[in-house]
């Protein structure tokens, strides 16, 4: 199975995780091909879960300024994907 690149935001990422469940259920693929869907999947699953927690972060920076508005606080960023296991050292792009 050829590697597809990584989509751009969050919705299209779990598209193509629910697409490819939805292959992998069938179980018409090859073995090769059904753990090349595998692997992507749980590579878009880490890449999912990562922008979760990236949103989360913004979201607890909120704090209310002195009109009762929300604004941004400074926040650190949240760990780099090299950090998960077996993730590679590639720039991530979101």
């Amino acid at each position: 199975m050829a590697e597809q690149e990584a989509p751009q935001d969050f919705a299209a990422t779990l598209a193509r995780l629910e697409g490819l469940v939805t292959r992998l259920e069938a179980g018409d693929m090859s073995l090769e091909a059904s753990l090349g869907a595998f692997e992507e999947g749980v590579r878009l699953a880490r890449e999912a879960q990562q922008r979760l927690d990236s949103a989360e972060l913004r979201l607890q920076a909120l704090i209310e300024g002195p009109d009762g508005e929300l604004v941004p606080a400074a926040f650190a960023a949240p760990a780099t994907s090299a950090s998960v296991a077996g993730d590679t050292d590639e720039e991530k792009d979101w």
